[in-house]
């Protein structure tokens, strides 16, 4: 069972033109609205491939109502917690010309302190209640916090999927990124701007090493036309597509958090597999034009990827505070 937590949910606009002009009147055809935010994206791609999986999220006001009705039609399992601020609204703007998209979302309200216990309570009866026969259970964080959320709030969850016995996938940034891999998530996955900013380092490998010192078992790193890196205690993969795709890139990241989501839940724990798969659904989901769907050319996508494992020596240059913890050979990972 894969149980995902959205905790800034967005009403998802997205319009379609033939060309952005700054400062220019653009017209388009009929928007779609869509309900929105990282882990109900992932939730979608997941449940479309065939995965049990339980959506959580918060809704509130006029927008609230909108989002609550379109998720309703999506056949995607799911569990709202009613909230007195409005759900927010993202906004995306797809050029046809460029083959690019220009993306504004709005920052978010931030629940009441009973709010939130409402939402970690459902996050710990959905873990309780997960059918053995639906595999591992993962628990998968994705997405902004609003501001003014507790600062304890990414490692009250991360704990709670800990204590079910969960792998945890937290995909966020800013602090709540090093937060994640304080409380031992067992996959980060930011991309290269994200990890910077938090770390403060440059250097990927780097950064990826900082953060499984502090705690995380693996991350997955999304480097956009470069594909993708995993990086553990013991090895670093990347894979990229031979030719770089245009499309609409808003839920790449979060098919990549589905695919490995997936994966461990069927209890695969290789991370080249993880990696294949996760860059795989990537950029099968710049192919759609929604996020929260990928196409079915996957496979061969798949099949196409250029692997490798870089050499090593890049570590050398990692200061020992920042070089990961060695594993125990046969340890579970978190």
């Amino acid at each position: 069972m894969i149980v995902t937590v959205t905790p800034n949910p967005a009403l998802d606009l997205t319009w379609h033109v033939d060309r952005i002009v700054p400062g220019g009147t653009h017209r388009a055809d009929t928007g779609v609205a869509r309900a929105g935010g990282k882990g109900l994206n992932v939730a979608r791609v997941a449940h479309a491939q065939g995965a049990p999986v339980r959506a959580l999220a918060t809704a509130g006001g006029p927008t609230g109502d909108e989002f609550a009705a379109e998720l309703a039609t999506s056949g995607v399992p799911h569990e709202l917690i009613a909230v007195q601020g409005a759900t927010r609204r993202s906004i995306a703007l797809v050029d046809a010309h460029l083959g690019d998209t220009t993306i504004v979302n709005e920052r978010g309200l931030n629940p009441a302190p009973a709010e939130w216990d409402a939402l970690k309570e459902a996050v710990r009866r959905s873990l309780d209640t997960a059918p053995a026969r639906s595999g591992r259970p993962v628990l998968v964080l994705s997405g902004s916090l609003p501001p003014g959320a507790p600062a304890d709030l990414l490692p009250a969850l991360i704990g709670l999927g800990r204590e079910a016995g969960a792998a945890v996938i937290a995909d966020t940034s800013g602090p709540a990124l090093l937060s994640a891999a304080d409380a031992g998530a067992t996959v980060l996955k930011p991309n290269a701007a994200e990890l910077a900013e938090a770390t403060g380092i440059a250097d990927p490998v780097a950064g990826a090493c900082e953060l499984l010192h502090r705690g995380a078992s693996l991350v997955l790193l999304s480097r956009g036309a470069d594909g993708m890196l995993a990086v553990t205690s013991d090895v670093i993969v990347r894979a990229r597509l031979a030719e770089p795709l245009a499309g609409n890139p808003t839920g790449a990241g979060d098919a990549a958090v589905a695919a490995c989501a997936v994966l461990l839940a069927r209890g695969e724990k290789d991370p080249s597999v993880l990696l294949r798969r996760a860059t795989a659904w990537s950029a099968a989901a710049v192919l759609m034009p929604l996020a929260g769907e990928i196409h079915p050319s996957w496979p061969d996508l798949e099949a196409g990827l250029l692997v490798d494992s870089p050499s090593l020596t890049a570590l050398h240059r990692v200061p020992w505070s920042a070089r990961p913890v060695p594993v125990v050979p046969g340890m579970d990972p978190r």
